[in-house]
């Protein structure tokens, strides 16, 4: 008997291919709309990824991509993406005083005004449920009223002169405050056919364009006559001499230039941030080292000692040794950084009891440093002894008691039984906590804020910052403006060197095992 196979109404062809257009639309759609938003990076990825989509979910042979296909997006959207648009803002001028699209930052130059004319003081009187504008010529006493209106978005009002200012009482500057947005969007028509806009909290005045935009890009100021041209090199409009030469004075906002490898020659020519950077980048290695290595040691040694046979209460103990690994670190890193305080805090009121000193944990740069390492130690040496006690568990009795037999001590089976045994599957995990130390931004941002600062640098730059915190206050706490185009710089070159370092130690650790 033939089998009779029933397809369901989902499993329709006609369905399924609408659905897939009805898709392919909408995405059509999201990408056009990013495109016309200047978002170019976000409109490619949009469409790279939307279109492997449909195209494995439509294609039959293309049937076994669906099940990496969601990883690989993952990947693509959340790894590759921001790396790209790191790599790319690299190579920009991009920085809080140019943020702007030429288009945008063209428009907002346009967008300024001046007063021009007479000022006229105003009010509002109460007509109803709506409002009446008065404004009084201060020179002549002369008032002019408008019809009444209420408030809603722009408007245009034309004003007649009035031999007296409506009844009732003016509204009060609270009024005018809580109004304001809507009272900027107010024109005022004259009698004369002049136009008012308001200029203050009680003044209305006439106002012109500051600027005059001719057809090769060139802005004139109405009130000076200056000359300004874009300035594509820096990012600016600026001011033209007379010989066309570029004078000193630069208008702000900026917009967004690509400017080439400028931000990485700055990162090694300019002292001001070649020498912080290099001391940074050594002081971040060395931090990874050891706290790996110390981690790695506190969390081995305390692993073998709760799988000690004679040890009782060993269920306490792990558990005491595991309670800093479940408090989140965020809490453990602010606790302890009022433990250290230099005045007030307890590890320093016990050091003066007991041996008369009193550290500068926190405006010494080698104090500070080491009190980073303790700190760190603290929050780490729990996960490598939850790995230790796992892996301790693998290795056979047989090798100890035979040990025994020969007369080992405990001493001479840790270094010649365990720690060989342990190192090996322990490497790919050492790398990976080197890597994570090496961008451990949470910790020096809690508990030092990268100080004590350095001095005589161009950028923000502490002690104890790491390359990862360095290149966050370059971004966010630049004392002459945000650079995001030289910290996007500096965090492609801290990619580089990451990756660099994880595949030396992967090639070495190989070469020692095999």
């Amino acid at each position: 008997m033939d089998v009779i196979k029933k397809s369901h109404w989902w499993q329709s062809e006609a369905l399924k291919w609408s659905v897939i257009a009805l898709l392919g639309l909408l995405v059509g759609y999201l990408v056009v709309l990013m495109y016309a938003q200047g978002e170019y990076l976000f409109a490619i990825m949009t469409l790279i990824l939307s279109s492997a989509g449909l195209y494995i979910f439509a294609n039959r042979r293309a049937y076994a991509w669906r099940y990496v296909y969601p990883g690989l997006a993952g990947m693509g959207l959340f790894v590759l993406f921001p790396l790209v648009c790191t790599i790319a803002i690299a190579f920009t001028n991009y920085s809080s005083t140019n943020q702007l699209t030429f288009e945008r930052a063209q428009q907002v130059l346009m967008d300024r005004q001046y007063q021009a004319g007479s000022a006229y003081n105003f009010a509002l009187y109460p007509d109803g449920d709506k409002w009446q504008l008065a404004l009084t010529d201060g020179a002549s006493s002369k008032n002019y009223i408008s019809e009444p209106f209420a408030f809603s978005g722009e408007q245009h009002l034309k004003l007649t002169e009035a031999a007296a200012l409506p009844d009732g009482e003016r509204a009060n500057l609270r009024v005018i405050t809580q109004n304001r947005q809507a009272l900027t969007q107010i024109t005022a028509e004259m009698p004369d056919g002049s136009q008012l806009v308001m200029s203050s909290l009680r003044q209305f005045s006439g106002t012109r364009p500051l600027y005059t935009l001719a057809d090769d890009q060139t802005l004139t100021n109405n009130q000076t006559d200056t000359r300004y041209r874009p300035n594509d090199a820096a990012g600016f409009y600026q001011a033209i001499n007379a010989d066309g030469s570029w004078g000193s004075e630069q208008l702000s906002p900026g917009y967004t230039v690509t400017i080439g490898w400028e931000n990485f020659t700055r990162v090694f020519t300019d002292d001001g941030i070649q020498k912080p950077f290099l001391a940074i980048f050594v002081w971040t290695v060395v931090f990874s080292v050891l706290t790996v290595i110390l981690t790695v040691a506190v969390g081995m040694v305390l692993a073998c000692l709760v799988q000690w046979e004679s040890l009782k209460g060993k269920a306490v103990y792990r558990v005491l040794l595991i309670l800093p690994y479940a408090v989140p670190s965020f809490i453990s890193i602010l606790i302890f950084k009022g433990l250290f305080n230099q005045s007030f805090g307890e590890i320093n009121m016990m050091l003066s009891a007991l041996f008369g000193i009193k550290p500068a944990w926190f405006s010494d740069p080698t104090t500070a440093r080491a009190m980073i390492i303790i700190v760190n130690t603290w929050l780490g040496y729990p996960y490598m002894m939850i790995l230790c006690m796992g892996l301790l568990k693998a290795i056979p009795d047989d090798l100890y008691e035979a040990s025994a037999m020969d007369g080992a001590g405990p001493f001479q089976n840790f270094f010649r039984i365990t720690l060989p045994l342990l190192i090996k599957p322990l490497t790919p995990l050492m790398i990976a906590s080197f890597a994570f130390n090496f961008n451990n931004f949470v910790l020096i941002q809690l508990l030092t804020n990268g100080g004590p600062d350095r001095l005589g640098t161009t950028t923000p730059a502490g002690y104890t910052d790491l390359l990862v915190s360095y290149t966050y206050r370059i971004a966010f706490e630049g004392g002459g403006g945000q650079d995001f185009g030289l910290a996007a710089a500096i965090a492609t070159l801290i990619f580089l060197l990451v990756g660099a370092l994880a595949i030396v130690n992967l090639k070495a650790t190989r070469m020692k095992f095999d």
